[in-house]
C-alpha cells in the first residue's frame, strides 16, 4: 500500500464531507494575553492517521507556519486520551492511532500568539494587543496529510472578548454575543479567510460595484485611531472603482479591507481572494506622513485578488488550489505574482486620491535611486531574489544592497513601468498594460477561483496585446549582473532620475514615519534617528570604505554629539570642501573615521524631459 491511502485511512473511513465536517473552535477571550485555545473534532475511524499542522502558508512565499508557538497538545477518543508522536523528519506531522470503535478524533491545544518584539514577519509576527488581535485560521487547526484542501470541510467556530467587534469575509451562520459559528467551508477558504476584532472596532461602506459589497473594517488601538477624513474614506470608495474599471471582473463574493491600526503588532500586507490582512501604525488615519507612506499598502492587497489569488504562477500551488500546505512553492515568478502588484499599486494608489502626482513621482524617483546604487547587482540577478525568496524574507537589514533582498517588488515597478510604456509607444496610445490586466486576469466574474500560468503564458497574453520580443525582454531584466536599474520605463516616460541636495516631502516623510536618517545616496548609511544605531551601510560607499560598519551606533559628527540635524548639516557643508569625522561606538569600544566625501546632501527626484511625451502622467490619470 502506498503512503498516501495509509496516512488517509482513518478519514477516508470517516467520510468527511459538509455534513460531517471537521470542527474547530477557537476561544479568543484570553487574546490580550496572546493566548488562543483550541478545540477540534475530527471525523475518524480505527487505524494509524498522520496530521499535518499548516507550513507553507499563501502569500508568505515561506515555510513558516508558526508550528513552534503550539502548545498544550492533547488528542483524544471514546473519552480516552490516546498518544501522539512528532515525525522525526517532518516537524510538522503528527501521527496517532485512533482506537477501534472511535467515531472523532478530538484535539486541543493552545497556540501563543508572540509579543511584538517577536514572532518574524507576515502572521508569522505579534498578531494581538490588549485591544485587538487578527485571527488566520492556519495558526489554529490541523488537517488529514494527503488530503486535497479544495474538498476538505471544516465548520470553524470563534469566541471573542466580551464588547469586541469583529470583521471578516466567511460567512456567518449564526452569532450571539462574542460566539460567532461560521458557515461550513473548504479548508481553502478557511485558511484564506482570517478575522479581525478588537474593543475599538469600526466597519465602513465602500459601496457596490460589479454587485459585490465592499468594506473597510477597522480594529484600532483606541477609538481616535477609528476616526477618518472624508476625504480618505472617498479615496477608498474610489480605489474599489478604480480596480473594478481596470480588471473590468471581479473573483469573489464580496470583499473586506481587514485593516489593523496598531503600533504593537507586525506590520505587513498579507493577500486572500476575498479579503486582506492589511496591519500599519496605530495613527495611519490620523498622521498625514503615515498615511501617505503606507498609501499604497491597501491597493496592493486589494489589487493580489486578481493577481495572485485569481492568477497565479503554477509553482506557488499544488494539490488544490492552495496545496497541501506541506507542498513547497517555487517563487520564480514572483516577479510576476508581486512585482506586478507593487506595479499597479503605485498606479493604482494616485487614481483613487489616496497620492498626488508628486507622490507618485518621488516615490518611484526613490525607488529607482535605491536600486541603481545596489553593489549586488553585479552578483545576484533579479531573478535569483525571486527563487530564493523563502530565505531573503527573513535576511537581515546588514549590507542589504550588497546582498539584495526580495527586491522582485521594488525592482517590479520599474520591469512592468517599462513595459507599460513600451506598449503605449509601440501602440502609439492606443493600448497600455491595462489592457493586458483586463485580458489576463479579469473577464467574466466569478467567486474564489484559481487559474494557474507559467512564464510563457506571460508573453503570449502580453504578445496579444501588444507584439514584441517580450520573452527577450523579461530575459535581459531577470538575468543580468549590470551595475545599474532599469530605468527605461522612466527615460522613455519622459523623465530622468536626478538628485539635488533637497528633500522632497515624500523623502521627508518616510525619514519621519521608519524614525530613520537615510543618507543612502551621499555618504551611503542608514542612521536611527533616536539611539544612532547605523541600520546599514552601502558596500562600497563613502562610510563602508571609511571602515564604518552595520549595527555600531553613531556617537558624534566632526566632535559633536550625533543628531539628525548635526549630520545632515556636516554633510552639506562637504560639498564646500569641509571634512567629515564620523565618532561610532562598536561593543564598548570608540573609533573616529574620517569619511572621503565631497558631494554634499544627495537627494533623488525625476525631472522632466522637455519635448517627450509625457508618459507617466498618463499612466496615473483616473480611468473613471
Amino acid at each position: 500500500m502506498s503512503a498516501r491511502p495509509l496516512l488517509l485511512v482513518a478519514f477516508a473511513a470517516a467520510s468527511l464531507s459538509a455534513q460531517n465536517p471537521i470542527r474547530v473552535r477557537v476561544d479568543a477571550t484570553e487574546a490580550p494575553q496572546r493566548i488562543f485555545h483550541v478545540q477540534m473534532t475530527i471525523p475518524a475511524a480505527a487505524g494509524p492517521a498522520t496530521l499535518m499542522y499548516p507550513e507553507w502558508i499563501p502569500g508568505d512565499h515561506s515555510p513558516d507556519g508558526p508550528v513552534v508557538q503550539m502548545v498544550g497538545l492533547f488528542f483524544a477518543a471514546g473519552g480516552a486520551t490516546i498518544p501522539w508522536r512528532r515525525d522525526d523528519i517532518d516537524m510538522f506531522a503528527y501521527h496517532v492511532d485512533v482506537p477501534a470503535g472511535a467515531a472523532a478524533l478530538e484535539v486541543r491545544f493552545d497556540f501563543l500568539s508572540p509579543p511584538e518584539a517577536g514572532g518574524g514577519e507576515f502572521s508569522v509576527g505579534s498578531s494581538a494587543t490588549s485591544e485587538l488581535a487578527v485571527l488566520n485560521w492556519n495558526q489554529f487547526l490541523l488537517y488529514p496529510k494527503g488530503a486535497n484542501p479544495d474538498t476538505l470541510q471544516y465548520q470553524a467556530a470563534m469566541r471573542l472578548p466580551n464588547g469586541w467587534g469583529y470583521g471578516t469575509a466567511l460567512p456567518v451562520a449564526r452569532a450571539s454575543a462574542g460566539d460567532v459559528e461560521f458557515e461550513p467551508c473548504s479548508l481553502t477558504t478557511l485558511i484564506d479567510s482570517p478575522v479581525s476584532a478588537g474593543r475599538h472596532y469600526r466597519t465602513i461602506d465602500l459601496g457596490v460595484a460589479d454587485g459585490r459589497a465592499h468594506f473597510l473594517d477597522i480594529a484600532a488601538d483606541s477609538d481616535r485611531a477609528l476616526e477618518i477624513e472624508p476625504a480618505t474614506e472617498a479615496a477608498y470608495k474610489n480605489l474599489v472603482a478604480e480596480t473594478g474599471a481596470l480588471f473590468g471582473a471581479c473573483h469573489y463574493r464580496d470583499y473586506h479591507f481587514l485593516l489593523t491600526l496598531s503600533d504593537h503588532v507586525a506590520h505587513f500586507g498579507l493577500e486572500h481572494h476575498e479579503s486582506s490582512d492589511d496591519r500599519t501604525s496605530e495613527r495611519f488615519l490620523i498622521d498625514e506622513a503615515a498615511r501617505l507612506v503606507d498609501a499604497p499598502l491597501l491597493p496592493h492587497e486589494f489589487t493580489h485578488s486578481w493577481n495572485g489569488k485569481f492568477r497565479r504562477p503554477e509553482g506557488l500551488t499544488s494539490g488544490g488550489r492552495d496545496g497541501g500546505y506541506d507542498t513547497p512553492m517555487k517563487g520564480d515568478l514572483l516577479w510576476v505574482y508581486e512585482g506586478l502588484t507593487e506595479y499597479l499599486d503605485q498606479i493604482l494608489t494616485p487614481r483613487s486620491g489616496l497620492w498626488g502626482a508628486d507622490e507618485f513621482r518621488d516615490s518611484l524617483a526613490f525607488t529607482a535611486a535605491a536600486l541603481d546604487v545596489e553593489s549586488g547587482r553585479r552578483w545576484r540577478p533579479l531573478e535569483d531574489t525571486a527563487v530564493a525568496a523563502q530565505i531573503l524574507y527573513t535576511a537581515g537589514d546588514d549590507y542589504a544592497d550588497y546582498r539584495r533582498g526580495v527586491d522582485y517588488y521594488p525592482e517590479g515597478i520599474l520591469i512592468w513601468l517599462e513595459a507599460d510604456v513600451t506598449i503605449r509607444r509601440l501602440s502609439n496610445g492606443t493600448r497600455s498594460l491595462d489592457d493586458f490586466c483586463r485580458a489576463f486576469e479579469g473577464q467574466p466574474s466569478t467567486g474564489p477561483a484559481l487559474k494557474t500560468y507559467r512564464f510563457d503564458d506571460i508573453v503570449a497574453a502580453l504578445n496579444a496585446i501588444q507584439p514584441y520580443d517580450w520573452a527577450a525582454f523579461f530575459h535581459q531584466r531577470l538575468e543580468s549582473t549590470a551595475p545599474h536599474a532599469p530605468l527605461g520605463g522612466i527615460e522613455n516616460g519622459g523623465w530622468k532620475l536626478t538628485y539635488d541636495g533637497t528633500r522632497s516631502d515624500y523623502y521627508k516623510n518616510t525619514e519621519a514615519v521608519r524614525k530613520m536618517v537615510d543618507m543612502t545616496f551621499s555618504i551611503g548609511l542608514k542612521v536611527k534617528e533616536d539611539d544612532g544605531t547605523i541600520v546599514d551601510v552601502n558596500y562600497g560607499g563613502p562610510a563602508q570604505k571609511a571602515g564604518i560598519s552595520p549595527s555600531v551606533k553613531l556617537i558624534a559628527v566632526n566632535g559633536r554629539q550625533f543628531t539628525p540635524v548635526v549630520l545632515r548639516e556636516a554633510v552639506r557643508a562637504t560639498a564646500n570642501g569641509k571634512p567629515l569625522e564620523l565618532m561610532i561606538k562598536t561593543g564598548e569600544f570608540y573609533e573616529t573615521h574620517r569619511v572621503d566625501y565631497q558631494g554634499g546632501e544627495r537627494y533623488p527626484h525625476l525631472t522632466r524631459e522637455s519635448g517627450a511625451p509625457d508618459l507617466l502622467t498618463k499612466i496615473i490619470a483616473p480611468r473613471r
